[in-house]
């Protein structure tokens, strides 16, 4: 008996391999070897007489391994990267990519890809073993894998809305049902689960303890305390698997969204009548009574199919079990662990096997070192980022392959049947029609899907297509645009070389009218004198109107200008009003820290929380005891009772979950803009700083870089996280971060202090800037808004820094590659992206020396589509206001025949 570790992604299936006794009616019985996975054993066994039940045959566990495509959230965050697994089919070998250079090879009984259907999985995994329990002998067909593999999908997927996705477990049932005459055979089933080392009953979970009963003579394993079903049809064995999959345990964790939490186990007890080993038929002139003299006495083969979908391993930082979870998680690894052991100790004929280390191993005894056909089905999954995990799942497999089975099979005369012979006949063929019958039905549906596949897929090429093309058609109207251009200014140079006939231009033998161009050029500019006059005229009027309200006396003088300067300074109040609430909406989304940490306290209340904080444990009627206890104190008043020193000295503590809570309650603390200066006084920003530059929990930095997120709110507080390195520390957690909650606190502090005026240098020179354009790298939706919403600020910052006068040349955002990013993502789908980019393109064009820049990068076509179709109005008032006022965009716009 063996075990394994790791698990879960598709739903694993074990494979044994497939031996599979025939006995022709006119022939001695031969052991046959299955087409899809090749037994080594004998070509033939020969049972002349009953002793002949005892004989034993050597079958070597037989392994495959499948591949599962990548899914939604790999095609995103590994877009970048290659699978970290190369497939050779053809030669049933596997490469495991150790770098760019490097790779380890394995090799397996059969290798299937991500693209192999269920029914292929199934005919070279689990058919052989089928076949071999209905000839008598005990089968397993076992799934092993890492969470989230397909293990699951592999074994136990019934297939309701598309057939083809039909497990292991339906198709195998399928084919018992349709191999065996209910009259004279019968099936039974019990579905179980190991949970938590507790055998439980699916299908009655009442019964929530089965002993595990071992025959001392011959070792053999039992449940007798296990519910027992007879399957008489393949509607009421699916109404069975229905009712066990809604009795097992599954839980949501962030490889997985429903993880199994135990080992589900079904055991298929078949019981099939077969001829006796000199019977034939009799010639169709023979006498009939004599025929059936000839018969020998039937022989019942008793045959046990175990199918087990085992839970998946998982390593907790990356599954984020925490609480209930964690110890399923540990209960799983364990009963996984000893079950690789025992493969251990098998694949090297130890002399000691731990079998009885868990209750899993107790169960697969028969299995892995036994009687039984086995066959695994390995799962992996195509990710470099679990390239650890993947290469302890293959190497599972690969000494699960060196593990001997001796299969016994189990026959016992029948004289009952023997009446009953020539019916039997009868309704195989039937049944063999009927399974040919749903073949060729479920292969038209197979093709009918594939085929709307197809189309579907043709369909979108053809739109991928048909906006490749529209760009390719906009890139070459601005390159005729271009090439006319340079004809034109040709035109004007022969013009003055060759002369002028006729308002026709002569230059080497071409003749070239122009006079529409001549009196378009006229139009222009007589509406330009024109404007310039008008313009004039408004300016000596306005002149005129100051010159009558000034008063005479000086006392008046001096009231129109403490006027004035009234005016102005309420402008300014507003205007910087108006700029608050666009970045109080704007950090909105960021501010959604976790739950209550007082909340989080009581449900931690199991684990060491903060009953290792000495003071704590000793001070019984104190404030945070009261917490503790379910009174939950408000965090506005907790740093009151408590004190801020005290909290913060928890930062320090060595129980790591002391330090996640405290830094948790001063990150809510932190959100309260009343607290905000309390804490940066008191020194709070100082432990957060020392938290991210010192611990690498990612729990711990992603909470820490949310409250220096908040912080970074107040502009006084801005130039105290400057002083203190802060840009420095958030740029260094944003290149080793690849949480993306992490990502997101970290983009939104970069993001608050990329709209200080005073801070635009700094940001730059400590790699503020480079830090928040490489966090694109993540794509995820949160962390994309807050890029957005620090570049927007950057860039609202350099214009009114251009403005004033205080900067001159290029944009830093240009300088530094950020155009692209900004033009590609302007008309994004999300809407805060969207908002915050096309902001940022508007204040990027007021300045005039980035305006050639942005026409090059394609900005200006995001210009003018968001001046025309922006939801927003005020955004597309400026950017009308910037295309217009700007006379580079204007004369390109003018050159384009565009109008706004």
């Amino acid at each position: 008996m063996a075990s394994g570790g790791g698990g879960g992604g598709y739903r694993n299936g074990v494979h044994k391999a497939t031996v599979k006794v025939d006995r022709p009616l006119s022939a001695p019985s031969t052991l046959r070897a299955s087409s899809s996975f090749k037994s080594k054993c004998p070509p033939s066994v020969r049972r002349g007489s009953p002793s002949s039940f005892d004989d034993s045959v050597s079958g070597r566990v037989r392994v495959a391994i499948r591949l599962r495509p990548r899914n939604d959230e790999e095609l995103v965050a590994d877009a970048d990267f290659a699978d970290c697994v190369e497939l050779q089919p053809e030669l049933k070998r596997l490469k495991l990519r150790k770098n760019n250079w490097d790779s380890d090879t394995y090799e397996f009984d059969e290798v299937l890809t991500e693209f192999a259907s269920q029914k292929r999985v199934y005919e070279v995994v689990a058919k052989p073993v089928v076949e071999s329990v209905l000839d008598g002998y005990n089968g397993t067909v076992m799934a092993y894998g890492q969470t989230g593999t397909g293990k699951t999908y592999t074994l136990g997927r019934l297939g309701d809305e598309d057939t083809s996705a039909r497990g292991i477990m339906v198709r195998a049932m399928e084919d018992i049902l349709a191999d065996i005459c209910l009259e004279t055979d019968s099936i039974s089933v019990s579905y179980l689960q190991l949970y938590m080392e507790t055998i439980q009953d699916l299908l009655n979970p009442a019964n929530n303890n089965i002993a595990i009963i071992e025959d001392p003579k011959t070792g053999d394993v039992s449940l007798p305390g296990a519910t027992l079903v007879e399957i008489r049809d393949q509607q009421s064995f699916l109404e069975l698997l229905r009712l066990g999959e809604a009795h097992r345990f599954a839980a949501n964790t962030k490889l997985n969204t429903e993880s199994s939490r135990s080992h589900a186990i079904l055991m298929v007890h078949v019981k099939k009548s077969v001829l006796g080993r000199e019977a034939a038929f009799p010639n169709e002139n023979a006498d009939p009574y004599d025929s059936v003299n000839n018969y020998k006495p039937p022989v019942i083969r008793t045959g046990k199919l175990v199918l087990v979908d085992l839970a998946g391993s998982e390593r907790i930082h990356k599954s984020g079990s925490e609480g209930h979870t964690l110890e399923e998680a540990k209960s799983i690894n364990l009963s996984l662990s000893a079950l690789g052991k025992c493969i251990n100790a098998l694949a090297e004929n130890s002399s000691h096997v731990p079998v009885r280390d868990s209750k899993l191993t107790r169960l697969l005894r028969d299995s892995f070192g036994g009687t039984a056909r086995t066959s695994l089905i390995v799962t992996i999954g195509p990710s470099p980022r679990h390239r650890a995990e993947t290469t302890s799942t293959i190497c599972f497999g690969q000494r699960a392959m060196k593990v001997e089975n001796m299969l016994k099979i189990k026959e016992e005369f029948d004289y009952k049947s023997l009446s009953r012979r020539l019916e039997m006949q009868l309704d195989k063929l039937i049944a063999e029609n009927e399974r040919r019958q749903k073949a060729f039905e479920d292969e038209i549906e197979r093709i009918t899907l594939e085929s709307q596949s197809r189309i579907s897929e043709a369909e979108r090429k053809f739109a991928e297509a048909l906006e490749r093309e529209r760009m390719s058609c906009q890139m070459d109207y601005m390159e005729s645009i271009k090439k006319l251009e340079e004809k034109w200014v040709l035109n004007q140079q022969n013009h003055g070389e060759n002369g002028v006939i006729n308002g026709t231009y002569i230059r080497e033998g071409h003749v070239a009218s122009v006079s529409d161009e001549v009196s378009e050029v006229k139009m222009l500019l007589r509406n330009e004198i024109n404007l310039r006059k008008a313009a004039d005229e408004e300016i000596n009027i306005l002149r005129n109107q100051l010159a009558g309200f000034m008063p005479s006396e000086a006392g008046g003088d001096a009231d129109t200008v403490k006027l004035q300067r009234l005016l102005e300074d309420e402008k300014r109040q507003k205007k910087r009003l108006e700029e608050e609430v666009i970045i109080l909406q704007s950090q909105l989304s960021q501010l959604t820290f976790e739950a209550d940490p007082i909340r989080r306290l009581d449900r931690g209340r199991s684990g060491n929380g903060f009953a290792g904080v000495d003071y704590l444990s000793h001070v019984r009627h104190s404030p945070l005891k009261d917490m503790y206890n379910g009174q939950r104190a408000s965090i506005t008043n907790l740093h009151e009772q408590v004190g801020l020193q005290k909290i913060f000295s928890l930062l320090e503590s060595e129980d790591p979950n002391v330090r996640i809570h405290a830094v948790k309650v001063v990150a809510n603390l932190a959100a309260e803009e009343a607290n905000q200066e309390r804490i940066v006084e008191a020194g709070g920003l100082t432990y957060l700083l020392m938290l991210l530059r010192s611990w690498e929990d990612e729990t711990i930095r992603r909470v820490a870089a949310g409250a220096i997120a908040n912080l970074a709110m107040n502009e006084a507080n801005q130039e105290f996280i400057m002083a203190q390195g802060g840009i420095s520390l958030l740029a260094m957690t944003a290149a080793d971060a690849e949480d993306p909650q992490t990502l997101r606190m970290v983009a939104g502090a970069i993001a608050n202090l990329c709209g200080n005026d005073k801070l635009q240098m700094s940001l730059r020179s400590e790699g503020g800037i480079k830090a928040l354009l490489q966090m694109v790298r993540c794509r995820h939706p949160d962390v994309l808004s807050q890029v957005a919403r620090g570049i927007a600020n950057f860039a609202k910052c350099e214009s009114r820094a251009c403005t004033h006068g205080t900067k001159a040349g290029r944009s830093v955002l240009i300088e530094d590659g950020a155009l692209p990013w900004i033009v590609q993502n302007a008309n994004n789908e999300a809407s805060l992206i969207r908002r915050h980019t096309e902001l940022a393109l508007c204040h990027l064009a007021q300045h005039e020396v980035n305006a050639k820049d942005m026409i090059s990068g394609g900005a200006l076509w995001e210009l003018v589509r968001i001046s025309r179709d922006c939801s927003r109005e005020d955004i597309r008032t400026l950017a009308s206001r910037t295309l217009t006022s700007s006379s580079v965009f204007s004369s390109e716009l003018r050159r384009l025949r565009i109008h706004l």
